[in-house]
Order: structure tokens, then C-alpha cells, then sequence
């Protein structure tokens, strides 16, 4: 797959999978908008890029913020000149404590879904129009697993990316007129630079032994699926939720 007349937004570029994400698109020959709201992050994936040879904008951004998120696809047009593609991958989730639901405060929720969801419709709001007028785009939104298997201690996470998959649907319906396509994929297990405080060794093992595939994942693993969605060869897919979690589900 190549890339090279396309322009990539990623959210939560800076670091784990998102950063992954922009190399890829970038070695693929896409100019690449790392959106995060780590300024210096997003700064060394854009001159990691750079220095390679590529194209890369990096743009602090809090995609819970509108005016943040608006002033991001606008300074993305003037560098590049259009948007075709937003992979929506920022989520707060390795900084949250593993808690009961029933002691959730309101502000954490409400700090969750701020960013994992509202953060999807900012930003599928910005690049609409630019999208639309051209009758073309690739919209790929991270949703996770625990969708459908759940997760005991983090129901906010859970329900926040639920929200997420059925936006993904709804969204797909209103854009296919414009040719656009709106599509999620669902990760499980992937190990990236950020620590996982949450989780130890051997409930590792414990989740690999559930697995169809018997290893962890890799960012790389992740990257496959995004770079399809956002590809041509996936035209005639929308509102598709797709699994890259080691056969889990059905194992």
C-alpha cells in the first residue's frame, strides 16, 4: 500500500501506537499531522519523520477541546492543503487506576469520555467538510476488545470505547453519500514504550493463554489493520468494526 498523494492525521501521535501509526503512513510516502497533546512528543515523531526524508506537521492538540481541535485541521490544510485520512487513536487509558465501577468518581468518567469520545466527534466534525468537498476520505477510529468482552475495574474505558464503535456506525450511515468511509478496529494486548503499571506479568499470561495466538502483540500488529482501513483496497467497507486482538474473542 502506498501513500503518497495522502495526507494522514493521527491523534495521540507522540507515542505507543500512535506513533507507530505516523511512521507507518510516513514510510508509506504520506504527509503525516501528529495532533497530541504532548507538544515535545509530537515534536520528535515529526523530526523522526523528517529526518527520514518525509512530511510531518506536529500540532499540540487537546482533542476534548473544540477550538483546539479546529485550530489543529486548519493549520493541517495550510501545511498540506486537504486531509484524507484521520486516524482518531488518542484515549486516556494507561494513566487510569483500575477501580470498581461504583467508585467512579463523576469527574473521572466524565474526564474519560471527554477525551475518548467527545474527542472522536471533534475531530470527525473538523475534517468533514474537507472530506466532504472532495467526495473523498478514510476515517479509522481505535476503539479496544473489552468492547465485547468487558473489563472488570475499568467499566469508564469500556463504555467510552462502546460509544466510540456505535459513533463509528452512525457516522458511516451520514458520510457514505460523500464517499467517505468510517470504519474501528478493536486492539487487544498490544505492548508499546508506555508502561502498563496496571497489569503484571502473570496476568499476561493469564491473557495470553486465552489467545488463539500465544504471544503479545506488537504495535506493528495494530498498524496492518489501520493502514488497510485507510487504504484504497478497503473502498467497499464502512461502519466495520475490526477485531485485531489474536483470536481472543473466539477462542
Amino acid at each position: 500500500m502506498t501513500f503518497s498523494d495522502r495526507v494522514a492525521v493521527i491523534t495521540g501521535g507522540g507515542q505507543g501506537i500512535g506513533r507507530a501509526y505516523c511512521l507507518a503512513f510516513a514510510e508509506r510516502g504520506a504527509a503525516v499531522v501528529i495532533a497530541d497533546l504532548n507538544e515535545t512528543k509530537a515534536r520528535e515523531v515529526a523530526e523522526e519523520i523528517t529526518a527520514a526524508g518525509g512530511r510531518a506537521l506536529a500540532v499540540t492538540t487537546d482533542v476534548s477541546d473544540k477550538a483546539s481541535v479546529d485550530a489543529m485541521v486548519r493549520q493541517a490544510v495550510a501545511e498540506f492543503g486537504t486531509v484524507d485520512i484521520l486516524v482518531n487513536n488518542a484515549a486516556v487509558f494507561s494513566t487510569l487506576k483500575m477501580r470498581p465501577f461504583d467508585e467512579i468518581s463523576v469527574e473521572e468518567w466524565e474526564h474519560v469520555f471527554a477525551v475518548n469520545t467527545r474527542g472522536v466527534l471533534l475531530t470527525t466534525q473538523a475534517v468533514a467538510p474537507v472530506m466532504k468537498a472532495k467526495r473523498y476520505g478514510k476515517i479509522v477510529n481505535i476503539s479496544s476488545s473489552v468492547v465485547t468482552t468487558g473489563r472488570a475495574n475499568y467499566a469508564h474505558y469500556v463504555a467510552s470505547k462502546g460509544a466510540v464503535e456505535a459513533f463509528s456506525r452512525a457516522v458511516a450511515t451520514e458520510l457514505g453519500a460523500f464517499d467517505i468511509n468510517v470504519n474501528s478496529i478493536r486492539p487487544h494486548g498490544i505492548v508499546t514504550e508506555v508502561p502498563r503499571e496496571t497489569i503484571t506479568e502473570d496476568q499476561w499470561d493469564g491473557i495470553i493463554a486465552q489467545q488463539a495466538l500465544k504471544r503479545k502483540g506488537k504495535p506493528s500488529d495494530a498498524v496492518g489493520a489501520v493502514l488497510f482501513l485507510a487504504s484504497d483496497e478497503s473502498d467497499f467497507i464502512t461502519g466495520q468494526s475490526l477485531l485485531v486482538d489474536a483470536g481472543l474473542r473466539f477462542n
